[in-house]
């Protein structure tokens, strides 16, 4: 649905909408409920074929910046042409000719481009931009901010943080008015690179209970003994490397020949061929069922028929890494005992024998053990499912984050305090 007033808001994203990112759309929806008047600009066309409820209800439009620059020449040298002439122009592109003697890509000159259409053919009621990554989508926002003279935000999540060089980091946290991320993890990362005085915020992503189904009853108390009445195990997530599907297909592979199990994965992505060639290397993908990318309705029906949720996750060859993953919440929220690795920004949710059971990343056999314990112990998972549910509900407030957010966002909030 298109806004029905200006829009006060460029909103800047990798792509919308996204499956994989429901926590923007979440977080998106929530500000126009605060009263923000959002335009949403998306540096790629849409791939996923399915939506999020959420999706529906963000009334933000949309507008598709060209995703590359030789799809619309003409666009970009109209932009060009109205774009040389703000007042900012020459600050703006001066940074980018800072930034390019370091980066010297097509990526790099991609993300000038998108600037130039992004500052030219936004509307004059923008008064602020506020970009979703501190990566490519910071770097568009950065330059368009520039050339029109506006204020700009950033909300930093996982890979944009630990793939992007010092010195991009650095210069991004020296130019925007705030910059929030969620995980601690992040946040000392960042605030080293920070000027003093840089307005830096914590705030965890949450969940917003009020659009979630609610948990399910009790869970049967299954223990892996009955091959008519198997464990089921559950993993979300984009089949990556950093989230660690070889491990648990590994894992999955050690467990005793006695414990019946079925193993079901949710998500697209690139390593789906490579995991079910793994499944037929183990013998194990007569258990193993891919559901391929669902709509959020479908995901919830998943947590509510598993047993128990498995997340590997571990740092990429690349150093992409997760930060807080939401799924890991999710099936919090849906009572699921949580078994995952110590990894990334996860510790920050589950404490061991607490809130899940958590074992070192990439080690199989440890995950092994761990997932056979909750296996053959209802009582156990019962215990940290509650235990993840509580904490949950005390510790990641959605509405709070986002009263948080919007405060950083609003255009002409003044910012009274830096972090400590």
């Amino acid at each position: 649905m298109g806004a029905s007033r200006s829009p006060r808001v460029a909103v800047v994203l990798k792509g919308w909408p996204r499956l994989s990112e429901t926590f923007i759309a979440q977080e998106i929806a929530g500000l126009e409920a605060r009263g923000l008047e959002l335009g949403l600009w998306s540096l790629r066309q849409p791939t996923d074929t399915l939506r999020h409820p959420v999706h529906d209800r963000v009334r933000a439009a949309v507008t598709y910046l060209p995703e590359y620059l030789k799809d619309d020449p003409a666009r970009v040298f109209a932009a060009w042409l109205r774009a040389r002439r703000l007042p900012g122009y020459a600050q703006a592109r001066a940074a980018y000719r800072r930034d390019l003697a370091a980066d010297r890509t097509a990526n790099r000159r991609r993300r000038w481009g998108q600037a130039l259409v992004l500052a030219a053919e936004m509307p004059d009621s923008i008064e602020t931009i506020y970009a979703h990554f501190i990566h490519t989508p910071a770097s568009v926002g950065r330059y368009a901010a520039l050339m029109r003279g506006l204020p700009w935000t950033v909300s930093a999540h996982a890979k944009d943080i630990w793939t992007t060089p010092d010195i991009d980091l650095a210069a991004k946290l020296a130019d925007c008015r705030a910059l929030t991320t969620c995980t601690r993890r992040g946040f000392d990362r960042l605030r080293a690179l920070a000027p003093k005085g840089a307005r830096l915020e914590l705030i965890y992503h949450g969940l917003d209970f009020a659009h979630l189904p609610p948990p399910p009853p009790p869970r049967a108390a299954r223990d892996g003994s009955d091959p008519a009445d198997p464990i089921r195990i559950l993993s979300v997530g984009r089949r990556v490397a950093k989230k660690g599907f070889e491990d648990i297909l590994d894992a999955l592979a050690l467990l005793p020949v006695g414990l019946h199990w079925r193993f079901d994965h949710i998500g697209a992505g690139p390593l789906g061929d490579a995991l079910r060639a793994h499944t037929e290397r183990l013998g194990i993908a007569a258990r193993c069922v891919w559901h391929g990318a669902q709509a959020q309705a479908a995901v919830f029906a998943a947590y509510a028929r598993a047993d128990v949720f498995v997340l590997a996750s571990k740092i990429a060859a690349d150093g992409d890494v997760d930060g807080l993953p939401n799924v890991l919440m999710e099936a919090a929220h849906q009572g699921l005992a949580l078994v995952a690795t110590d990894a990334a920004a996860i510790g920050e949710f589950i404490a061991d024998g607490r809130e899940g059971l958590l074992v070192p990343p990439a080690d199989p056999p440890a995950l092994a053990r761990a997932l056979q314990r909750a296996a053959t112990d209802p009582a156990l998972r019962g215990r940290l499912g509650a235990q993840a549910g509580a904490t949950l509900r005390a510790r990641f407030s959605f509405d709070t984050g986002v009263d948080r957010i919007a405060d950083l966002v609003r255009p002409s909030m003044p910012l009274s305090r830096a972090a400590e």
